[in-house]
């Protein structure tokens, strides 16, 4: 009856958690791809966005407007021309013509928008507000290039406004700092893989290996797929990435799992989960000048985030392993996250 208790326990609470992974993808909601080119008194805004992860209205007007209807891209566009303002100098630029760009193999739609400054502004304010528009979970990432320098800054609903010296080159390092935060804490899959590890992760010496052998693994592919030295489809990483959990999860089932070994097992596993993070910064395309110091940046936060997560959940998994209910919350909580893993996997894989 215990037992039987445990696994009606361990269904709902797989369902709870498959339902807020659904609601929240492991990228940090959705992202899209920027970019600001400055050319005297005009600005190109070219604003490159994927449905997958975007609201249902808004994903059937991009897939509307990839077919071809004209009416669906002007609205796309007049939302380009509402929520994104630029100021030349203190002088709001006037959106003026824009364009789709013909349609790729993926699922994508490329939105160009013209604003006309009236003048050679010495600094330029981006102010985005496609949040409004696009769902709180939105993000973009927003290359800005001007004449004899750049930028580049992740715009999110806390911070929506940057501003950048004409020919300067500047980096916005710390909103890379907060996306990396954000993409970890939001990220369910990379939690509950890590939570699962922690779970019969033994002493201090064994959770220290296991948390480092994690931090390092993730941080080497994430530099290696950012920098395109290593791909791998995105299709394959988040399904083995969900076949980690399930594996990890099931390990704790058994009566006695192999502890010492757990910082392999993690190391690998990291490895992979590191071109999931990639996802977040690989499709930008930032230029090979302040790349390294993004990445340092986006790194940075999801070793902030990870770390916030630990620092929470060691010292209630060291109070739960002083009482008799350890055995069975271990267990019930992997099996919950075995079947999350599970349903994730064949979801990523097979359709």
């Amino acid at each position: 009856m215990r037992r039987g208790r445990a696994v009606a326990l361990a269904l709902l609470a797989g369902a709870a958690v498959l339902g807020a992974g659904r609601a929240v993808a492991h990228t940090g909601g959705s992202n899209g791809y920027a970019i600001v080119t400055v050319d005297g008194e005009r600005v190109r805004y070219t604003l490159t966005l994927w449905p997958a992860a975007l609201p249902t209205e808004i994903a059937e007007r991009i897939a509307r407007a990839r077919a071809g209807d004209s009416a669906s891209g002007e609205a796309l566009l007049r939302v380009v021309r509402e929520k994104v303002v630029l100021r030349a100098d203190g002088r709001r630029c006037t959106p003026a013509s824009g364009r789709l760009t013909p349609p790729g193999p993926a699922a994508s739609l490329t939105l160009v928008v013209e604003f006309a400054c009236g003048v050679r502004g010495r600094e330029l304010a981006v102010r985005d507000d496609l949040f409004d528009a696009l769902g709180a979970d939105y993000h973009t990432l927003a290359r800005i290039e001007t004449p004899g320098g750049g930028a580049q800054f992740a715009y999110t609903p806390e911070a929506r406004e940057t501003r950048v010296r004409v020919g300067a080159a500047e980096r916005g390092l710390a909103s890379f700092v907060r996306l990396g935060v954000e993409h970890i804490l939001t990220g369910w899959d990379h939690l509950l893989f890590l939570l699962v590890l922690l779970l019969r992760g033994g002493g201090w010496l064994s959770l220290t290996k296991i948390i480092t052998a994690f931090t390092v693994a993730h941080s080497v592919t994430l530099a290696l797929a950012v920098l395109d030295l290593v791909t791998l489809p995105d299709r394959l990483v988040e399904a083995v990435i969900a076949l980690s959990i399930a594996a990890v999860a099931a390990e704790n089932l058994v009566d006695d799992p192999v502890i010492g070994r757990r910082w392999v097992v993690s190391f690998c596993f990291g490895l992979v989960h590191g071109f999931g993070f990639s996802s977040a910064l690989r499709e930008l395309s930032l230029p090979a000048h302040g790349l390294l110091l993004s990445l340092f940046g986006f790194n940075a936060g999801v070793e902030v985030g990870q770390a916030v997560v630990v620092a929470i959940a060691l010292p209630s998994l060291a109070l739960l392993r002083r009482t008799r209910w350890e055995p069975r919350m271990v267990w019930g909580s992997s099996l919950a996250i075995l079947l999350v893993g599970i349903v994730l996997f064949v979801e990523r894989a097979f359709f």
